[in-house]
């Protein structure tokens, strides 16, 4: 270990290596674009200086300590400056944050080359070197803040003269690192998306990189910052960071190479025991008690508490993890994670999803390589200690009942139920399961997750109705292969047929008892044992009454607004066409897949050549998104029922509507009586002496809030769809 002796009047000085600096520039000329308040200063006076002496402070060089007007040399006591520091406006003042009260004024601190703004508290920093720090911050028993003059803030570039195994690069959905992206402040889980995929497009991967490196110059020398309002106390290591205004940080044990996004309104919140390193935060976030993540981005409104781990990871907006281990992994926008015995890796999971304990997804120790991958589409549930094996590819919906899986699935049959049957060494799937049997837990994710995207700026439209484009694309397959399996296990010796065809006519015959027959699905899991659907027909006719249902929400909320005259002209003039377009769940948005590849054309010829510009191409497909959702619910109904444009008559779409409103009661009924089994079951009465205690302790069902606001939505779409004149 070398440690090199230098004259102590230099120390805060020569920040920027002489190689680095541009010509005719000094080594301020960045930290003073970085200023975050205008202040004139001016040098101290013989009589300031003599009284900061007094006060027990030192300098070896007074001459480099400028002050404004409003100075206070009281307010400076038994502290040490070096190189230039400049002080802002003083006041005789305390600061209050909650309990906390300190005088203005610097403490007991040493300050290398800093800039600390006005009326600000700084106490007991033992060592604080090349900070901007903002108006009326407070900075309270801090062992280490200092600054690299190569900081990138958590940023995937580099400085003039750093070597390239320097760079950053967050290692995604895959353990050997062949999804990795730069990190970049601001990257959003749809930027993510589509970094992540397309691997072998060369050329495009290569336009992802230059815009990043694009974003930021390469210049040495920024100072970390620390917005105004901010407090930071009883902290251990802080360097290379650039911090927002109104955040609060307490006790950390390590914040390096870190960019923390906080304001007025959505301010962001650090707490005890985090370790914090080469990561990106959001805006209004919430870390505390014993976290470490490393090499990740969190997105806004998320949390990460009590011990989680997050390494090499990316999670989206309004997201939570406790307690568990997340690697490797690209999660979208309202992930839940709770348990400390769950464990995500190597995945990519598209949001909505609640991962139970015990849950292990990802982990490669029943694979020869660390070369796996799961896709998993939103709402994906993983329940008590299941246990999947890479690769695996699931649905919308998928609930996995406890169990070992030790093969790789493909479950293509959304809102499924997946079990283990252990006992006769199958799989079984039965379909459209959250609508048979749990429709309180399913249409309460519609509320729940609108009710906590907290996001200040909407610039994108995040889907969180479970009825929408590409749950329904997903529900038209799941009715050809349940169509397909009926038919040949109807017809097993017959060759070369077309079995959806058999199948729909067997479906469609009530007289004819699928449970007769073995119903088989092919091509789910990599084994030779069966995979047998169950509840066939009530899952089919459940999709297929979801479907109209979607198409007939869509219509009554077009019809809210507009006339049958002017449906005519948008929508069935033989001129118009349009059909039932795959979408891309990019990031949480949906996006119909021709304009995401026209995207990445753009991206690719460099029509587009930066990441705002993306970003606002994103907020452009969500003003359109309406639009098309409505044209994907009106082919839907087309293609359900086997109809042309041109049989959307006024009756059949006032009958259409006339019909949500009785699926809408349905559902209604079904979110009810899901809960009230909960009431009825004597299993979880036999906990509480009576049923008022019961009623005390986990509230009346006749009380529940969720099943009173459904109520309420059904009474108002009831009447608002009386009203329609269609």
């Amino acid at each position: 270990m070398i440690i090199h002796k230098k004259p102590l009047h230099t120390l805060g000085y020569d920040f920027i290596p002489g190689e680095y600096l541009p010509q005719g520039a000094d080594e301020y000329y960045l930290r003073n674009r970085q200023q975050l308040s205008a202040y004139s200063y001016r040098p101290l006076s013989e009589t300031e200086i003599d009284r900061l002496m007094r006060n027990g402070n030192y300098s070896p060089n007074w001459a480099d300590v400028w002050v404004t007007d409003s100075f206070l040399p009281e307010q400076i006591e038994h502290s040490k400056f070096y190189g230039r520091v400049r002080i802002g406006d003083m006041e005789a003042i305390y600061l209050e944050y909650r309990d906390l009260k300190l005088p203005a004024g610097i403490y007991n601190s040493t300050i290398v080359s800093c800039d600390i703004g006005g009326r600000t508290a700084v106490h007991n920093v033992r060592y604080l070197a090349h900070f901007v720090i903002g108006d009326e911050v407070v900075l309270f028993n801090i062992n280490e803040m200092e600054t690299s003059s190569n900081a990138k803030f958590g940023n995937g570039i580099l400085r003039d003269g750093d070597a390239e195994s320097s760079l950053i690069e967050l290692e995604l959905c895959n353990e050997n690192g062949g999804r990795g992206v730069l990190p970049f402040d601001g990257m959003q889980a749809s930027d993510v998306y589509l970094w992540t995929r397309h691997r072998h497009d060369r050329q495009l991967q290569d336009r992802f990189s230059a815009m990043t490196f694009q974003r930021f110059d390469t210049f040495r020398g920024y100072y970390s910052v620390v917005g105004h309002r901010t407090v930071i106390k009883n902290s251990h290591t802080i360097k290379d960071v650039k911090i927002g205004t109104d955040a609060y940080i307490k006790g950390v044990n390590k914040l390096k190479n870190v960019t923390v996004n906080s304001i007025t309104g959505a301010y962001t919140q650090i707490g005890e025991g985090c370790e914090l390193v080469n990561g990106i935060i959001g805006h209004g976030c919430r870390i505390f008690y014993g976290v470490k993540a490393v090499r990740f981005i969190l997105s806004s409104f998320s949390q990460l508490k009590y011990g989680a781990r997050l390494i090499n990871s990316f999670l989206g907006d309004n997201s939570t993890i406790s307690c568990c281990e997340v690697l490797n992994s690209l999660i979208f926008p309202a992930h839940e994670q709770h348990h400390n015995n769950s464990f995500l890796c190597a995945a990519l999971v598209m949001g909505q999803s609640n991962m139970a304990a015990g849950a292990t997804v990802g982990s490669n120790h029943n694979s020869r390589g660390a070369d796996g991958e799961i896709i998993a589409a939103r709402g994906f549930w993983p329940g008590l200690c299941v246990s999947l094996k890479h690769n695996s590819r699931f649905a919308s919906y998928t609930l996995i009942v406890k169990g070992d899986f030790l093969h790789e699935l493909d479950v293509r049959l959304p809102f499924a139920m997946v079990s283990h049957d252990v006992a006769n060494d199958r799989l079984v799937i039965l379909p459209a399961y959250w609508f048979l049997y749990n429709m309180y837990a399913l249409m309460r994710n519609n509320t729940k997750f609108l009710n906590r995207d907290r996001r200040t700026l909407k610039n994108q439209h995040f889907e969180y109705d479970v009825l929408a484009p590409d749950t329904i694309n997903e529900a038209f397959a799941a009715l050809r292969e349940i169509e397909t399996a009926v038919g040949k296990a109807f017809y097993p010796d017959v060759q070369n047929t077309d079995w959806a065809t058999l199948g729909r006519k067997i479906i469609d015959d009530a007289t004819i008892n699928l449970a007769d027959h073995e119903i088989l699905l092919e091509g789910v899991e990599n084994s030779k044992r069966k995979v047998v659907l169950i509840k066939v027909r009530e899952g089919y006719v459940a999709y297929r009454r979801m479907v109209e249902y979607y198409a007939a929400t869509q219509l009554k909320h077009y019809f809210d607004g507009h006339t049958f005259e002017q449906f005519k002209a948008e929508y069935l003039d033989p001129t118009v066409q349009f059909g039932r377009m795959p979408f891309e769940n990019m990031g949480g948005q949906l996006v119909r897949k021709p304009d995401m590849d026209a995207l990445l054309d753009d991206i690719r010829t460099g029509k587009i050549a930066d990441w705002d510009k993306v970003h606002q191409r994103y907020h452009l497909l969500s003003n359109e998104y309406p639009t098309h959702k409505l044209e994907h619910a009106i082919a839907s109904l087309l293609e359900l029922n086997g109809m042309e444009k041109a049989e959307l008559t006024r009756d059949f779409i006032r009958q259409l509507i006339d019909e949500s409103v009785k699926t809408k009661e349905w559902i209604c009924r079904e979110i009810y009586k899901t809960r009230a089994k909960d009431y009825s079951n004597p299993f979880r009465q036999m906990v509480y002496e009576n049923l008022d205690e019961m009623k005390a302790v986990v509230g009346s069902l006749e009380n529940n809030a969720f099943i009173l606001q459904q109520q309420e939505e059904y009474e108002r779409y009831r009447a608002s769809a009386a009203g329609i004149q269609v």
